[in-house]
């Protein structure tokens, strides 16, 4: 078999079991006498000249990188190529700088690690610059369609169950209401995922309007059945009930959702007049070692990538769909965004174990 040349690069917000992606993916194309090249800090590593990568050696994949959080690859999750902020304030398109970039590597294929707006951007660039391009998903939101499952979903659920497994005892200790403010982007999974496996009072989804008269007759009645504390979990996009979206703004003008869990926990607090702390998870969620499942996942979608490069199929997706690892079109995938589904099977769970959503 001839020996080809590929390139790799993660896109997009980090999570955990990215690098295990990557191991798959230096290993399987080791056995077919391939080599890989890491891109480095996503796209950005083609802007320069010549591009920041380094080649990939299985022996970096030891003991150890495949269970670290991040990437060691690096990424960006700013300035779209299509339109490059620059320091003057306009917008350029770099997509020609970037497609020569990956020319100039000589690559037979490449595989990217993202979400959807990644992948919406690689797809373009690909289609553009006539490159072969394989989509593995990663991004704890669990937002992308045609996958059960994303790379990364699974530790921030476990960090965040983890978090309200700790936050139980002191509030018990304390008589308090404790509320968890969990990432999500504009999806619910890891709340209702989390809020159900830590045992909330109330999962708050963006999914679902809801009132703080309905929170706080929740959390009035569990008191009143005579336990001590409740839990409220809030994913960061929910907005308040006036429908307005809580942000930070960040140095040099980038906005990110926050702030919903410190406004709901005042308001909760001058509702039932209970003691309410507030604990923001933010990026522990992305950062730590990935969970057996993420890793295994990873794994199975770095091989199955290399596979699809070896059968020449481009512009595919690998997902994760009934226990098994299948590829599907790049385009259908961001197509189907996928957030929380009222008539799914942890919804109905949810609401079949009391838990309130905070609607009527």
């Amino acid at each position: 078999m001839t020996k080809k040349r590929i390139g790799i690069l993660t896109s997009g917000g980090d999570c955990a079991g990215l690098n295990a992606v990557i191991r798959a993916v230096v290993h399987r194309a080791d056995l077919l006498g391939w080599e890989v090249v890491g891109i480095l800090n996503g796209t950005a590593g083609l802007l320069k000249d010549p591009p920041d990568c380094r080649v990939l050696d299985p022996n970096d994949f030891g003991g150890t990188v495949m269970r670290l959080g991040g990437t060691i690859l690096g990424t960006t999750n700013k300035g779209n190529p299509f339109a490059f902020p620059m320091a003057d304030g306009s917008t350029k398109d770099l997509t020609d700088e970037i497609i020569k970039g990956f020319k100039s590597l000589a690559l037979d294929a490449v595989i990217g690690i993202g979400g959807d707006g990644s992948f919406a951007i690689l797809n373009k660039l690909a289609q553009q610059g006539g490159l072969n391009l394989v989509g593995i998903p990663k991004t704890i939101d669990n937002d992308l369609g045609m996958t059960d499952m994303s790379v990364g979903f699974d530790t921030a659920v476990s960090v965040a169950t983890e978090a309200l497994d700790r936050l139980q005892p002191t509030a018990a200790s304390h008589d308090r209401v404790m509320l968890l403010e969990v990432m999500g982007r504009d999806a619910g999974h890891i709340a209702l995922s989390a809020g159900i496996a830590g045992g909330a009072d109330v999962i708050l989804i963006p999914e679902v309007p809801y009132s703080i008269e309905s929170i706080a007759e929740k959390i009035k009645a569990v008191k009143e059945g005579g336990r001590n504390f409740a839990l409220v979990v809030v994913s960061e996009a929910v907005k308040t009930p006036e429908g307005e979206n809580l942000e930070v703004v960040y140095h040099g003008g980038e906005t990110r959702y926050g702030g919903i869990g410190h406004y709901l926990g005042s308001q909760i607090a001058e509702s039932t007049g209970f003691e309410t702390r507030v604990t923001v998870l933010g990026h522990v969620q992305r950062g730590c070692p990935p969970t057996y499942n993420d890793r295994v996942l990873a794994s199975a979608f770095g091989v199955k990538a290399v596979d699809l490069i070896k059968e020449g199929r481009f512009g595919r997706m690998v997902a994760w769909q009934n226990r098994q690892v299948v590829d599907v079109a790049i385009e259908d995938a961001i197509a189907a965004y996928q957030q929380v589904d009222l008539e799914s099977t942890l919804v109905h769970t949810a609401r079949a174990l009391g838990i309130s959503l905070g609607d009527k």
